[in-house]
């Protein structure tokens, strides 16, 4: 080119590119050699008097380019790397691998580069500014070959949208290394229980492939590494931990301040002129991750102490708080300071989008809680898989709400029954309740299992999911619904009446406890309102202790009540048709005959006379299978079971709402049935099961 013979070395694979670029039509291949046998050669630098080696590097490809790249180990974190494996780092002096300032000036010291024409300062020149300059100075020394533009990807200041300048500077770490404080890190993170579980497997690969933690930031303000350095041999001070001790005892009384306004002579005296204040703080993780010892540590006079039982944050603190936290700790004490992590997903909208207000689906927290209250806004977040992301939206809030209207109208009508009920007085002892009643008691004691065991694993959407099922359909479609007969037509202090009111003042009782931690703004509400003696607030009592198991020589069994409610609801699909074709209105206007095996009807006689009310209908009756007529279906879902149902014909007792034959009977009470005439009028009707 220009008369002169130019070699080239070129990635074979980027030949024809890079020839267009420099516009060679031609070219002759002298010969080939692979990358490696270059490893160790020495060439001139361009325009110093310097000695560039040829080393090779995982980051160099074949893409584009000329398959060999410049190497800048103070300006990119795999030049540096790469850098400090060959000894570059060592063999050039600070000033040579970074020549750049905080500024993006030149330093002073650099030198300027010689050309025919003269020499071009860039000492103190911006560094995007020189790029012309040194472009102009290779030219005029004729050793640029072609020059141009390129439009590429590059990464920019995320506040002043300007292109970023990497610069590598004297920082201050923690070895992971040195004391084994990535081993024992490791070891430390299986002593800790994750939720989820995938948590402990996340935090280890961190730990396990993390550099040494660069502690040191360089910032206006924050908290001092309160150290003195040389100024020749940049060694700290041999009194540091003393000297740390006084640099604290002044923070203490004047803040972080004290430091940045120390006049070194004050603690070091005559040796202040060789050394150096150091002016970097700490990283800001560091601050976070050692709270351990500053709040729990330093408070155990208020019942604080190591290790917390429990560190929560979202999944992005596994590179954060949970690890500065896990390093600091270990390093200090040898152990974690936490025995179990929870991690969150983030909150997004239904569509799985992030919130944002240019997208305007930003779900603000406290207009919610000015809408529909702060416990609905807590029950949704409960009821949300927070293991991944967690979508809200006015829909979503819209269903969580009637889910909370379930639970309180449930709570509604527990306290609403419990009206004159003082448990010091009428309370029965489980054994006393009625069957029913003894079950319900039962059941919630099961539920409470469940529930305890789901808080145990932080499980709370199994937690709100065994809420609404049990106030839906053990309460509301079942026990509820069964007991308003007792609750209304017996007399007040009547065992059937005290029986369902005992089981519901424990179910209450039970019913504020598991919501508390979820909806504590109703548990609270709910507490000051019930009956009797109690704690000041429900946070300060424990679980329920009193939902004793059934008795396993009660009337029915665990199975033969499974068994009838079976039979409830197969009853329940023959009756739905009647409502609706107009035979009948409500339940109670009907009659059922039940046709059964010997073995179920065996097991029911203890209860048949009792069984109308658990099915709430007017009459029902109990037969062989083999006697049933043509017009009996068969129960769905209950082998070997037969249903007739028909509309009653008898009359209907206006205080009970049951059609029974007695009705019209009485003459003092003409419209009552006769077990509301006992009621009113005798000793109240006896009831032993439901």
């Amino acid at each position: 080119r220009d008369g002169r013979r130019v070699l080239l070395v070129l990635a074979e694979a980027l030949v024809e590119k890079a020839l267009a670029r420099y516009g060679v039509a031609e070219a002759t291949v002298l010969g080939r050699v692979e990358g490696r046998a270059l490893e160790g050669l020495v060439l001139a630098h361009p325009f110093y008097d310097r000695e560039i080696p040829i080393i090779l590097g995982d980051h160099v490809t074949a893409d584009d380019g000329t398959g060999a790249v410049h190497t800048a180990p103070g300006h990119g974190q795999e030049d540096f790397a790469v850098g400090k494996l060959y000894g570059l780092t060592d063999r050039y002096t600070a000033a040579q691998i970074n020549p750049v300032d905080g500024k993006g000036l030149y330093l002073p010291g650099t030198p300027p580069i010689p050309t025919p024409e003269g020499e071009v300062a860039i000492a103190g020149v911006h560094l995007w500014k020189a790029n012309d300059l040194i472009v102009a100075a290779l030219d005029a020394r004729g050793v640029l070959l072609s020059s141009g533009k390129l439009h590429h990807s590059y990464p920019h200041c995320w506040r002043h949208k300007t292109p970023v300048a990497f610069r590598a500077t004297p920082q201050w770490f923690i070895s992971m290394t040195q004391a084994d404080l990535r081993a024992d890190a490791l070891a430390a993170i299986k002593g800790v229980a994750w939720f989820p579980d995938w948590g402990e497997a996340r935090i280890s690969a961190m730990v396990d492939g993390r550099p040494d933690w660069c502690i040191s930031r360089q910032r206006t303000w924050g908290v001092p590494i309160a150290l003195f350095t040389h100024r020749v041999t940049g060694e700290i001070h041999p009194r540091t931990v003393e000297l740390m001790q006084a640099v604290a005892a002044k923070i203490e009384q004047g803040g972080v301040d004290a430091w940045f306004a120390l006049d070194a002579a004050e603690l070091l005296g005559a040796e202040a002129a060789d050394y150096e204040k150091v002016t970097d703080i700490l990283d800001v993780w560091f601050d976070s991750g050692v709270t351990h010892e500053a709040v729990l540590a330093a408070r155990a006079d208020e019942g604080l102490g190591k290790p917390a039982d429990l560190y929560l944050e979202g999944s992005d603190q596994h590179r954060g708080w949970f690890q500065s936290s896990l390093l600091t700790g270990v390093a200090m004490d040898g152990a974690a300071p936490y025995r179990q992590v929870l991690t969150h997903g983030f909150t997004v909208d239904a569509q799985g989008r992030k919130m944002s207000k240019s997208l305007g689906n930003v779900v603000e927290p406290q207009k919610v809680i000015d809408q529909m209250g702060a416990d609905v806004l807590r029950l949704w977040i409960a009821s949300a898989d927070y293991r991944n992301e967690m979508s809200v939206s006015d829909d979503i809030l819209k269903r969580t709400a009637d889910a909370y209207r379930r639970i309180r109208n449930t709570a509604r009508f527990l306290l609403g029954n419990l009206n004159g009920f003082d448990p010091a007085t009428h309370l029965l002892p489980n054994t006393d309740l009625l069957w029913l009643d003894a079950q319900a008691v039962a059941r919630a004691g099961e539920v409470q299992d469940e529930i305890t065991a789901a808080y145990a694993r932080y499980d709370f959407a199994a937690v709100v999911s065994a809420l609404q099922n049990y106030c839906t359909n053990d309460l509301g479609a079942l026990y509820l619904d069964v007991t308003k007969d007792r609750l209304y037509t017996m007399p007040v202090d009547s065992r059937g009446r005290r029986s369902a009111q005992s089981a519901m003042f424990r179910i209450a009782h039970a019913l504020t406890r598991w919501i508390a931690p979820i909806l504590s703004f109703t548990a609270d509400e709910l507490w000051q309102h019930l009956p009797g003696a109690r704690e000041a607030h429900v946070l300060f009592t424990t679980w329920s202790t009193d939902l004793d198991p059934l008795n396993a020589g009660g009337a029915l069994s665990k199975d033969g009540f499974a068994r009838v409610i079976a039979l409830r609801e197969a009853v329940a699909k023959v009756l739905e048709p009647m409502r609706a074709g107009g035979a009948i209105g409500a339940s109670l206007e009907a009659e059922v005959d039940l046709y059964l095996d010997d073995a179920t009807l065996g097991a029911l006689a203890p209860v048949a006379d009792e069984l109308r009310f658990l099915f709430i209908v007017s009459e029902l009756r109990l037969h062989p299978a083999s006697a049933k007529p043509v017009a009996a279906v068969a129960a769905d879902g209950v082998v070997g079971a037969f249903i007739r149902a028909a509309a009653s014909s008898s009359s209907k007792c206006v205080r009970c709402w049951h059609y029974r034959d007695d009705v019209g009977t009485h003459a003092r009470h003409p419209e009552l049935c006769g077990r509301c005439v006992t009621n009113v009028d005798g000793p109240g009707e006896e009831r032993r099961h439901f």
